[in-house]
């Protein structure tokens, strides 16, 4: 399930960065579908920021969800008078 739903949103058109949380509560965040490569148990990611790559398990990913843009966010502050 988890690997699937991974392969739907790399294959989106256009695509949209999404977030893969872990159990242990970290995260890594996929800006880049050709960075990832999913395997029949892992998925390795890299990152083109830094010269940096995790592989994880899917039995560790807790959560695979959209990254939402900080001017979308649906929060709002309450106005000074």
């Amino acid at each position: 399930m988890i690997a699937t739903d991974i392969r739907e949103r790399l294959q989106r058109e256009p695509f949209q960065t999404f977030r893969v949380s872990l159990t242990s509560g970290r995260h890594h965040d996929v800006v880049n579908p050709d960075l990832v490569v999913l395997m029949k148990s892992q998925v390795f990611i890299a990152f083109s920021d830094r010269d940096r790559w995790v592989i994880v398990p899917y039995l560790h990913i807790a959560l695979v969800e959209a990254v939402v843009n900080g001017s979308e966010k649906t929060s709002r502050r309450k106005r000074r008078k």
